[in-house]
């Protein structure tokens, strides 16, 4: 499998010392406690915003000091020609940022914080696809007294690296039974199936012969998992999806293991009482938990879909959360899982002295635990775009390299993509008819 280009652009290490003689006019009593912030915008991308501490102006900010990152841009081939491309007001794209005083938010309708003053850092991403530039590392001078020696300073550091990823695509809505296909530029390969069934509803034949020797201990411990809260009335339970390669053999599933249930007096899933699934890998004749992903309907002017994602090292060790967020349940969006991805990731940021990893189900011996909680990788690990309610939704997944070595490396993530979009359906309010490959013949109340 050949992956696809693309370049990591992070801004980090940021720091402001602002003079003594600047800070009354400012309205910055100490830096310890002067709340200062940025808010950073490249062409075409969303603007990100970050917190930017103070320092004293007698401090030096030491360049060997940990890398923090407050922005990230995740950069395909198709962005970086894009904003290569010149217009009349730029020959070169640039990372635009600007500094303000105060708390972050608005007061009455206006914005509470003060600009200090801009930033302007050209971007020459060309190669970059195969090699690290840093475009910036260092102290800049701001504000209005900018070139007369007591302006305020600004520390950043701006930098673009490889980081090539794996991308499939689903032909089709994960429940209708599609391919996967892997792409390389204009190259589109089938390298999955999906089928999807009601587990221990009647439909049990998506396993593959290498499967029916699973023992049935380890089905009841599976279905164990959704008995305890299985509820009468409104309900959507015993979804699954089992990923095959193109031989036929399964090399990842997502088993609904928890229902998904309209809290009391209400028509929607709670965050207090979410659906759950677990993301599997095969192995001795059974299924392995990977991963565990929690969704729910958030209750707020923005309706979207709450998730959690947790790594299941093994049924002994406590699970580690990995992404934490929300997506629109009517617009779909990124279901994204980055550590240390700072301002950049739709998912739960990690900090970079953090232990938690990511690791490839099958990369390190015995399903990546063997090295557990050594084996720590940073960085993207894997994003999934999924459409809204009543959209035809052909999630397309994103995979980092470092964390596929193998075929069934790449299934658990297809797997979890499959997981996530399914939970758009499954969180859709009960007072909604699901579509008709959704609802079993057994249970129609969804």
């Amino acid at each position: 499998m050949d992956p696809c280009p693309f370049v990591r652009l992070t801004v980090g290490n940021l720091a402001l010392k602002i003079p003594l003689a600047l800070r009354p006019a400012l309205s910055v009593i100490h830096p310890s406690s002067s709340p200062c912030f940025c808010k950073i915008k490249l062409k075409n991308f969303p603007l990100q915003t970050a917190v930017v501490p103070c320092i004293p102006p007698e401090n030096q900010f030491p360049d060997n000091q940990l890398q923090t990152v407050a922005a990230t841009f995740h950069l395909s081939k198709a962005d970086i020609v894009k904003l290569a491309e010149k217009s009349i007001f730029s020959a070169k794209p640039c990372l635009k940022i600007a500094i303000y005083t105060g708390r972050r938010g608005t007061t009455c309708g206006v914005n509470s914080g003060r600009l200090l003053g801009k930033v302007s850092v050209p971007l020459d991403l060309a190669g970059t696809e195969s090699r690290a530039c840093v475009f910036h590392n260092g102290w800049v001078s701001v504000g209005k007294e900018a070139n007369k020696g007591t302006s305020a300073q600004f520390h950043l550091n701006v930098k673009a690296e490889p980081d090539p990823r794996f991308v499939f695509q689903f032909d089709g809505e994960p429940e209708c039974i599609p391919q996967v296909f892997q792409i390389q530029g204009n190259i589109q390969q089938p390298v999955f199936t999906c089928k999807f069934s009601f587990r221990n509803t009647g439909d049990r034949n998506q396993r593959s012969r290498s499967l029916q020797s699973e023992s049935s201990n380890s089905r009841s411990w599976l279905s164990s998992f959704g008995s305890e809260r299985e509820r009468l009335g409104k309900e959507r339970k015993g979804w699954s999806i089992t990923v095959h390669d193109l031989s036929g053999s399964p090399v990842a599933a997502a088993s609904m293991v928890t229902p998904f249930v309209a809290s009391p007096g209400s028509d929607r899933v709670s965050r207090s009482n979410p659906g759950s699934w677990l993301i599997l890998c095969p192995g001795g004749g059974t299924w392995k938990p990977w991963g565990r992903l929690e969704a729910w309907r958030e209750r707020s002017s923005s309706d979207g879909l709450g998730y959690r994602f947790e790594l299941i090292p093994d049924m002994s060790a406590a699970a580690i959360v990995l992404a934490e967020s929300t997506l629109s349940s009517s617009k779909g969006g990124k279901f994204v899982i980055d550590l240390g991805a700072g301002g950049g990731s739709n998912g739960r940021a990690t900090p970079g002295s953090a232990t938690s990893p990511a690791c490839s189900p099958r990369g390190s011996g015995d399903f990546g635990y063997g090295l557990w909680p050594f084996c720590v990788y940073r960085g993207f690990v894997m994003s999934a775009r999924v459409e809204g309610e009543g959209k035809c939704s052909k999630p397309c997944v994103e995979v980092s390299v470092q964390h596929v070595s193998c075929t069934e490396d790449a299934a658990v993530y297809v797997a979890l993509a499959a997981a996530v979009d399914l939970s758009i359906d499954a969180c859709r309010l009960f007072s909604q008819r699901l579509r008709k490959e959704l609802c079993n013949h057994q249970n129609l109340l969804g």
